[in-house]
């Protein structure tokens, strides 16, 4: 499985990605397109990312649009993988011992630490144009990378179609980020914006109800789901959505939680609330 899919990042390698850099208004990329406005995305990640746990690693190793560099294992944790690396692919064994010094301390390697190049920018308007029952997750200032990888894990579990951040208030890529998301950061987009307000503003444009979740609002979530495409915004814990986000959003709504308890994790508050989108 390894062979077919790393085949393709080969071609990748020598810049043949099967994408059209030429479309019009898309030729800006890394900081020249991140600071056109709203629109424009990157990834905070600058050189390699390592990567580290069986379910990251081997994500990543599937994932066609990942550049691999080399990748550090212990026999067991080869073992571990779905599938065969191709003849060639770099890689050193280890001891187990080893491969902790190569990661954060005390970080669950499981006997696979995996370097690679970041995963490629994305578009907003990449994301708009797909499949409009598929839920969009809008993320204001949530830092913690361990929150934003439970969140991405949840948006792939119920088929969100992407998450957004603003480039400068959210976590690079990373092996805490990729471990909490168990694999989900390969497979759900991540676009990252200048301008989280402008592109709310977008995602109106696109047809998207903006729901933002907040503790003191007067409409449960229940109520306030459409049933066209709907994007949900997430404020981080504590401070919540910002005014000027919150004043972006078409309605806001809270979880119905017992007043024993003040509020949620931002990542199981999104998980109920893609749950509570994917059920309607």
């Amino acid at each position: 499985m390894f062979r077919k899919l790393l085949a393709k990042d080969e071609r990748m390698k020598a810049g043949d990605d099967g994408r059209h850099e030429d479309r019009p208004g898309r030729a800006l990329r890394g900081r020249a397109g991140r600071m056109r406005g709203g629109r424009g995305s990157g990834r905070g990640s600058a050189g390699a990312v390592r990567l580290w746990g069986r379910h990251a690693v081997e994500a990543a190793l599937k994932n066609p649009q990942r550049r691999h560099r080399k990748l550090w294992a212990t026999r067991e944790g080869i073992a571990s993988l779905d599938g065969e690396l191709p003849a060639g692919f770099p890689l050193e064994y280890a001891q187990g011992a080893d491969l902790a010094r190569l990661v954060a301390r005390d970080a669950p390697h499981q006997g696979l630490v995996l370097d690679c190049e970041p995963l490629p920018e994305l578009w907003l308007d990449d994301v708009l144009e797909g499949e409009p029952a598929r839920p969009l997750v809008v993320l204001d200032q949530v830092t913690d990378p361990h929150n934003v990888g439970a969140i991405m894990r949840s948006a792939a579990a119920f088929n969100a179609c992407a998450i957004v951040t603003q480039d400068r208030h959210a976590p690079p890529e990373s092996g805490a980020l990729a471990k909490s998301a168990s694999g989900a950061l390969e497979v759900v987009p991540w676009v990252r914006v200048v301008n989280l307000a402008r592109a709310l503003e977008e995602i109106a444009e696109a047809g998207y109800w903006r729901i933002g979740l907040a503790g003191d609002a007067g409409t449960t979530l229940a109520d306030a789901l459409p049933a066209g495409p709907v994007a949900l915004v997430l404020g981080a814990e504590g401070e919540g959505m910002r005014q000027n986000i919150a004043q972006h959003c078409d309605a806001l709504a809270r979880l119905p939680i017992s007043e024993a308890m003040e509020s949620l994790n931002v990542s199981n508050a999104a998980a109920i609330a893609l749950y509570a989108a994917a059920t309607r």
